[in-house]
This record gives structure tokens, sequence and C-alpha cells, in this order.
């Protein structure tokens, strides 16, 4: 972690030579393997999608690995196994890890990074790390703009726009300290009163 601490800390100064969407391109998968470092990330989020989707939790990630907690919802992926659990509903929802079904809305706006074009700027918030579709579509992520702190690149927030509007996702409290793999197990026995929908061989 610290080689790649040391990394996130260097100038962009020190790109010098390549193109900015060069530097933009290295700048985004530093940040990439920060947050889904094998020794784990944890963050604070806040989203409001205008009269579609509003929702706020801390999010931990460890490899393939995940877990968030919202006031509604809440879920657990041990990399081979997803459990999504909905208190007000009082059921789980159990899928294989790698099946994008279980994301819900959120899954309309899968991507492969490749299919952006990068570039990055400095603001009056941090470093702007600026993210393009090649293609566009009428529904889908049309530009996405990330703020992350000039020195240590830690991201701050996310400005989206999809299809015509824009939405903010704040982030805070982020950190990179050592996760242990049991907070990825699913507690089954705090849910033995909940309904279990299967859907691993849907």
């Amino acid at each position: 972690m610290k080689a790649v601490l040391a990394l996130l800390i260097l100038p962009m100064s020190l790109y010098a030579g390549e193109s900015n969407a060069q530097q933009a391109r290295k700048l985004f998968n530093s940040v990439y393997r920060m947050v889904f470092a094998s020794k784990g990330c944890t963050l604070h989020y806040d989203v409001n999608i205008i009269g579609i989707y509003k929702t706020k939790g801390i999010i931990s990630y460890k490899g393939k690995k995940s877990r968030y907690i919202e006031d509604r919802y809440l879920s657990w992926n041990d990399g081979v196994t997803a459990y999504m659990v909905d208190k007000k509903k009082k059921a789980v929802k159990i899928y294989r890890a790698d099946d994008d079904n279980k994301d819900g809305y959120l899954a309309k706006f899968k991507y492969d990074l490749n299919n952006f074009e990068y570039s990055w700027k400095e603001g009056k918030d941090g470093i702007q790390l600026i993210l393009r579709p090649k293609t566009s579509h009428l529904i889908g992520i049309r530009q996405v703009v990330g703020v992350l702190d000039s020195k240590t690149h830690y991201p701050k927030y996310l400005r989206i726009k999809v299809a015509f509007f824009w939405t903010t996702v704040k982030i805070s409290h982020f950190s990179t300290d050592e996760l242990d793999d049991k907070i990825f197990v699913f507690p089954r026995k705090q849910f033995s009163s909940y309904s279990f929908i299967e859907h691993r061989k849907d």
C-alpha cells in the first residue's frame, strides 16, 4: 500500500511528455487500484438523482468483495455470493456475485472503462478527472467528473451526467485501512426471520 500511496501523491508534472489523455488514464487507474486494493477501502457516499434515486450509506471494498449499509438496504458480497437485504420488506435476495441483476436500477449504468475518453484539469476543489463516453446514447452516462484531493488523490465527489441532467455523489471519510475478510460474510442469524429469495440459478 505504501508504494501505491506514494504513486498517488506524485505531482502531475512527473507525467510530463505524455498527452493529457494518457496522464488522465494513469491517474484514473491509480485511483481505481486504491479503491479496489487487496487490503481494502471504505467510504461514505450520498447520492441524489432528483425524482429517481436517493440514498446514502457506507460501502467497503476489498478486491471483488464488497459490503454496503444504508437505512433500508444492506448488502454483503464475499466474492462468490451476494446477499441483498431489504429491511422494509424483510427479504433477502441471493445472487451470484457477478450477476448484474443484483444491483437493480444501478445495473442500467454498467459501463466498460475502455469506452471512455479521459482528460484532467485543475479545479478550485481539486483535480478534475473527466470521462466522456466515446459513443453517447440517449439513456445512460454522458459524462463523469471526478474531483480528487490535489495531494492524496482521494475522491471527494463525482458529478455524473445521465441523459440530460446532472447529479452529484458526495464522498467522505475515505479510508484505505486494511479490512478483515469477516466483514464481507453475510450474518445470516441476524436475518433469520426474513424471507430468502434464491436468484443464483436465474
